[in-house]
């Protein structure tokens, strides 16, 4: 048995996280301001007795008890949030991160920050290896998110590199599963939520830009997997199967109702054309691949939504 603490532990991925330790018989405590948590993602892991759970903004100075590990994985990660939280995302990436890295100092305990495949911007590189510093606008709407994310990676460097912090980086590419937001705003809540409620399924751009979408299960083995490894360099987890927008929006018409239609909508500003992940790296190195097939996955994500929606 361990102790852990997880920032965002109320969030998508954060949940997923928290669930996984505590079923391993360890303690967690779970911090979250619930600003995009969800307390019910909480109270359903209320049955494991090693669970603590706080209502913290993590940006702002907290308290940390003896811990073994700390996993940063706080921050709004939605387009939606980008103009609805812009400086809440870039406190919780910055600070926020500043913070967390000296608690697990101050613990001698082992730090993970959670990145983005978002460091590598709209790339000019495909797939995107590790060792590509990305194509990203700093001053365009996603630079609240990608560019406090790669401050916080340099930030993590900077305590490894002179503070001696024990430190991890993951590099997280489109994840899908339940407990999503139905109102995420990323692209399969958004075409669920509207397939569920009969409504035509929106597409931006002309649906050939591509993406490459991991399944939260196998998103948490590879967190984990580089966690409890040796590697201190940024690891990518990510699904490295390659599929266009247009294509994922087929597959959930098709898994809800065929009859449905296809809209199309301009293009967000700074949209990323491609994303794949080289995942060469994480395989090599942690012994890690996904393993949950896009179809299986997405089945098991309707269901949960439309559990949720009562629909």
């Amino acid at each position: 048995m361990a102790r852990y603490v997880v920032t965002g532990g109320a969030g998508f991925i954060g949940s997923h996280l928290v669930e996984r330790l505590l079923a391993e018989g360890n303690d967690v405590v779970a911090l979250d301001n619930l600003l995009t948590g969800d307390a019910e993602n909480v109270a359903l892991l209320a049955q494991y007795d090693g669970l603590k759970f706080e209502e913290v903004d993590v940006s702002q100075p907290y308290g940390v008890a003896e811990t073994d590990y700390v996993l940063h994985v706080a921050s709004p990660a939605s387009p939606v949030d980008f103009e609805r939280l812009p400086f809440e995302i870039m406190a919780v990436n910055s600070e926020g991160t500043r913070l967390a890295a000296e608690a697990a100092l101050a613990r001698g305990a082992r730090f993970l920050f959670a990145s983005t495949s978002e460091v590598y911007g709209d790339p000019e590189v495909h797939p995107q290896g590790e060792d590509y510093w990305g194509h990203v606008n700093p001053a365009g709407p996603r630079a609240v998110y990608d560019e406090s994310k790669r401050f916080g990676e340099a930030l993590v460097a900077a305590y490894r590199r002179y503070r001696g912090l024990d430190a991890r980086v993951v590099r997280i590419f489109n994840t899908y599963g339940p407990r999503m937001r139905p109102a995420d705003g990323r692209l399969i809540p958004n075409l669920i939520s509207q397939a569920l409620a009969g409504e035509p399924l929106t597409v931006y751009g002309d649906g050939t830009q591509t993406r490459s979408f991991c399944y939260v299960d196998d998103m948490v083995d590879g967190i984990l997997a580089l966690l409890h490894s040796d590697v201190t360099e940024p690891v990518n987890v990510g699904n490295p199967e390659e599929m266009t927008v247009l294509a994922m929006a087929e597959l959930v018409r098709e898994a809800v109702d065929g009859s449905l239609e296809i809209v199309f909508q301009p293009l967000p500003v700074d949209d990323p054309r491609r994303r794949r992940p080289d995942i060469t790296r994480a395989t090599e190195l942690l012994g890690w691949a996904p393993r949950v097939p896009v179809a299986e996955g997405l089945a098991k994500t309707i269901a949960w939504f439309r559990e949720k929606a009562g629909a």
